[in-house]
C-alpha cells in the first residue's frame, strides 16, 4: 500500500529529472566514425548545398530583375525559391560543420530552433504550392476573371497568410514537442532535429498531445493536397476542351513543373514519414531522410528552369549579362 502511493511521485521526480528544460544538448546521426569518411560527408553536403543555393538564388535573381516576369505565377515561384533555401539552410550547414569538427552535439535551444524552422518552412511550402494551383486553376479555367481575382493585394495577402500559417503552425509543433519530458536520452537518430525522431526520446505518457498534433497535421497536409489534385482535374478538364494543339502544349507546359514539384514533395514526405520505424537506423533510412529534407528544394530550380521557358531565357540572360560584364571587367584590367 505505502508503495503504491511513493509510485507516482517517484515517477513525477523521474521526469522532472528528464524534462526537456533540463537538458542542454542532444546528439545528432553521425554519418560514420572514419575520419575519411566524414570529410566525404561534409564535400559531399558542400556540393548539394551549393548547388540548392545558387539555384534558387538565380530564379529569385532572374525574376526580380525581368519585369516580364512580374506577375503572380513567379511571384508565388520566388517566395518558393526563398523557402527552399530556407529549408537547406536550416539542415545542412550544422550537419556539415559536425562532420568537419568531428562532433555530433547541437545544443538544445539549436534543435528547437531547428525543429521550428523546419517546420515552418516545410508548412509554408505546402501552402505556396497549394496558393500555385490555385493561380493555375484561375489562368486556365477562368482566364476572363484572371487580373480581378489574381490581382497584386490578392497576391501579397495569400503568400502572407500562407507565410504567418506556417510562423503559428510551426510554434504549435516546436512547443508541444518540447514541452514533452525526454525520458530516453538525447541521441537524435536523425542528422538533424526532427519531430518525429525526438518523440521517440519522448515518455510513453507524455507524447499522446504531439501525437494529436501529427494526426492533426496530416489531416491539413492531406487537405492541401487534395485541393491541388482538384484544381488540376479541372485544369486537364479545360485544357482537353483547347481546339489548338499549340494552346493545349502552352497550358500544359505551364502546369507540368508545377506538378513534378508538388509530386516530388509529397512522394518524399510521405516516403520518410510514412516508412517503418525501428529502433536501429539503417542506411536506407538515412538515403531516405537526406533525399526528402535535401533533393526536393535542391531540384526545384531545375525542374522550373528547364521546363519554363520564360525562366531559361530569364536566366540565359542573366548569365549572358553576368559574362559579358566580367570579361569586359578582365580586358579592362588588362
Amino acid at each position: 500500500m505505502h508503495g503504491e502511493k511513493t509510485s507516482p511521485s517517484h515517477n513525477v521526480l523521474r521526469k522532472k529529472m528528464y524534462n526537456g528544460t533540463t537538458m542542454t544538448k542532444f546528439l545528432l546521426l553521425a554519418f560514420s566514425d572514419v575520419r575519411e569518411l566524414q570529410i566525404l560527408h561534409f564535400v559531399m553536403f558542400l556540393v548539394l548545398y551549393l548547388a540548392g543555393l545558387m539555384g534558387n538564388l538565380l530564379i529569385i535573381t532572374a525574376i526580380a530583375l525581368n519585369h516580364h516576369l512580374h506577375n503572380p505565377m513567379y511571384f508565388f515561384l520566388v517566395n518558393l525559391a526563398i523557402l527552399d533555401l530556407g529549408s537547406i539552410s536550416v539542415t545542412i550547414p550544422k550537419s556539415m560543420a559536425n562532420s568537419l569538427m568531428n562532433t555530433r552535439v547541437i545544443s538544445y535551444s539549436g534543435c528547437a530552433a531547428q525543429v521550428f524552422l523546419f517546420m515552418f518552412l516545410g508548412s509554408a511550402d505546402i501552402g505556396i504550392l497549394t496558393v500555385m494551383a490555385y493561380d493555375r486553376y484561375v489562368a486556365i479555367c477562368q482566364p476572363l476573371h484572371y487580373e480581378r481575382v489574381m490581382n497584386r493585394r490578392a497576391c501579397i495577402q495569400m503568400a502572407a497568410s500562407t507565410w504567418i500559417s506556417g510562423i503559428l503552425y510551426s510554434a504549435l509543433h516546436t512547443g508541444n514537442t518540447f514541452a514533452l519530458s525526454f525520458c530516453g536520452g538525447n541521441v537524435v537518430d536523425q542528422f538533424f532535429c526532427d519531430i518525429p525522431q525526438l518523440l521517440k526520446l519522448a515518455c510513453s505518457d507524455s507524447d499522446l498531445s504531439e501525437s494529436g498534433v501529427i494526426v492533426f497535421s496530416a489531416c491539413l497536409a492531406l487537405s492541401c493536397f487534395v485541393l491541388i489534385i482538384v484544381s488540376y482535374v479541372q485544369i486537364f478538364r479545360s485544357v482537353l476542351r483547347i481546339p489548338s494543339p499549340q494552346g493545349r502544349h502552352k497550358a500544359f507546359s505551364t502546369c507540368l513543373p508545377h506538378l513534378t514539384v508538388v509530386s516530388l514533395f509529397v512522394f518524399t514526405g510521405i516516403t520518410a514519414y510514412l516508412k517503418p520505424s525501428s529502433r536501429s537506423i539503417s542506411h536506407l533510412d538515412l538515403v531516405v531522410d537526406v533525399f526528402y529534407s535535401i533533393v526536393p528544394p535542391m531540384l526545384n530550380p531545375i525542374i522550373y528552369s528547364m521546363r519554363v521557358q520564360e525562366i531559361k531565357a530569364a536566366l540565359r540572360k542573366l548569365i549572358g549579362q553576368r559574362l559579358f560584364m566580367t570579361n569586359k571587367m578582365s580586358i579592362f584590367l588588362l
